[in-house]
């Protein structure tokens, strides 16, 4: 083994002292060596899969680890095989039996057992570990009496190693989609041994996920880690597939300053950006159409209210809030790729769900609503801020918005940014006014963006919570057929754009830059490709 990494740490040291010496560009010493060059956006604010929320820390983690399902490259909809080599269900899809393959290894060359699956449940919904997506496993029996303290015993929770090779898990309703649920990285294993070797199952500060004691079963395996400059995943020689892999490395770039990550992409020095500022989108239209890219991607950019904090409680001002912004003016001026403006909140299009279509740009409606909560003319309104993650693309559409509420409303906003693990802790805190916020399906259904707006849900970070809300999600998640599903959830949606804790602005789509030598790139709406299936030509 070290003669292996001695090898390739070698091979790594030549390669760059030979663009050194040549002025060869990074980009193509890299892809000579099957290294992949990737801008992250941000640096992620953890790399355990239990704690992670965002799309930084998501697009690492899906190197690293492997749950019982892995993702189809071209079809978000189908599951491919991951650590569970099969798996059947009963007829109304609330039993499920996952048979894991024999040859599936840690890192550390420890087999993964069904155990660790039983562990790595138990241990996010703890609710001592604070998990901001335990509520992801809310579709398992007796896991949200669990995670509220409401039963002790976890044996009790729908989820059973029969043996080593065999997991059992009992739902709490029919969910024919529970594969695709399983991709996200909330239901990935961890390894028991590293954990309880540095602090325990619910030690928010453990240390298992640090470079040094890092331990994953994906693909890729964590080989370097410098803050806020590099992220290196190596080729796992433990993956039971690596036979697959064609990539010798992914080398992450934390580079959130688009403008920054814009130049070392045509610098030669990143074979794949985040995201594209919205100002360029025309310039590389016209010059470099080779290079952008411009995908569907099934996500909501919305901004959060922070409805404990007046006068934002008063649902007449977030509805005049919602209805002074122009969403067609600001993807056409402002976005500009391809964006549609929102009329509801659950992207439209996903097979079986029709989305209400009620939000829209009424300023008149929205003074009058202004007036009556004790603001005419915006006169006596509080100073308030909009806060966005560091990013260019973020100011661009929070001056606009700020602009128009100014216009509009007659107040005035203002705009200020926080680095993203800070960002991140201020909406969890609920520590701000109205924060600029994005969710991107975690699976391909509308409950993934229905089900996070519960009351107390980790990902909620608005104060507000409705029992009505409530109860029809908890109907819809055990609803017997998808057709009453969908009416329970557009149902709640309807409560949601009713009572307006967020204001929903466009659906997105992906932009990004990315060399054209990167192949096996898939067709996912949820921007989630499988590294295990990319390659990177050398020319």
């Amino acid at each position: 083994m070290r003669k292996a990494l001695l090898a390739m740490g070698l091979a790594l040291l030549c390669v760059s002292l030979a663009a050194c010496g040549t002025r060869e560009r990074e980009v193509d010493a890299a892809a000579r060596a099957g290294i992949l060059l990737v801008g992250n956006g941000s640096e992620p604010k953890t790399l355990d899969p239990h704690l992670a929320t965002g799309v930084p820390e998501s697009d690492i983690l899906r190197a690293l680890f492997e749950g019982l399902v892995s993702q189809h490259p071209d079809n978000d909809l189908l599951a491919e095989p991951g650590v569970a080599e099969s798996w059947e269900h009963n007829a109304d899809f609330t039993r499920w039996t996952f048979i894991l393959r024999e040859d599936a290894l840690w890192s550390n060359g420890q087999p993964v057992t069904a155990g660790d699956f039983v562990y790595s449940w138990k241990r996010i919904l703890s609710p001592e570990l604070g998990s901001e997506y335990a509520e992801m496993l809310y579709v398992l029996a007796n896991a949200e009496a669990f995670h509220q303290g409401r039963i002790a015993d976890f044996g009790q929770v729908g989820v059973k190693a029969r043996d080593a090779r065999t997991l059992d898990v009992v739902l709490k309703g029919s969910t024919p989609h529970f594969p695709a649920m399983l991709k996200h990285s909330s239901f990935y294993p961890v390894n028991p041994a590293a954990v309880e070797a540095h602090g325990g199952m619910t030690d928010r500060q453990s240390r298992w996920s640090t470079l040094e004691n890092f331990v994953g079963n994906g693909p890729f395996k964590l080989s370097a880690w410098v803050t806020n400059q590099i992220i290196r995943a190596e080729r796992s020689e433990t993956y039971w597939d690596r036979a697959t892999v064609r990539l010798n490395a992914i080398h992450f770039f934390p580079i959130d300053n688009v403008p920054s990550e814009e130049t070392s992409f045509m610098g030669g020095r990143l074979h794949v950006t985040s995201t594209l500022s919205p100002d360029k989108i025309s310039y590389f239209r016209k010059n470099r159409p080779d290079v952008l890219k411009i995908d569907p991607y099934l996500g909501t950019y919305f901004y959060r209210l922070n409805v404990t904090r007046k006068p934002l409680d008063d649902v007449r001002v977030r509805e005049a809030l919602n209805l002074a912004i122009d969403r067609e003016l600001l993807v056409s001026r402002v976005t500009q790729g391809g964006q549609a403006p929102t009329t509801g909140y659950v992207p439209q299009g996903m097979a079986g769900y029709d989305a209400p279509k009620v939000l829209r740009f009424d300023p008149e409606r929205a003074r009058k609503l202004l007036a009556e909560a004790g603001f005419p003319g915006g006169k006596g309104f509080p100073a308030k801020e909009i806060l966005i993650n560091t990013s260019e693309s973020h100011r661009k559409i929070a001056e606009a918005i700020q602009a128009m509420w100014r216009e509009n409303l007659g107040i005035r906003v203002g705009i200020y940014n926080q680095e993203w693990k800070v960002y991140l802790d201020s909406q969890s805190k609920l520590d701000f006014d109205i924060s600029r916020s994005g969710w991107i399906a975690d699976y391909a259904h509308p409950l993934t963006f229905l089900d996070m707006f519960t009351t107390g849900n980790g990902n909620n970070d608005t104060g507000w919570g409705n029992p009505e809300y409530d109860r029809l999600i908890r109907q819809a998640q055990s609803a017997e057929s998808e057709e009453a599903r969908a009416d329970l959830m557009r149902k709640a949606e309807a409560v949601l754009l009713r009572d307006l804790p967020i204001i929903p602005i466009y659906w997105y789509t992906k932009i990004n830059l990315r060399d054209n030598r990167v192949q096996g790139w898939g067709k996912s709406l949820l921007a989630k490709q499988p590294y295990k299936h990319m390659s990177i030509a050398a020319r």
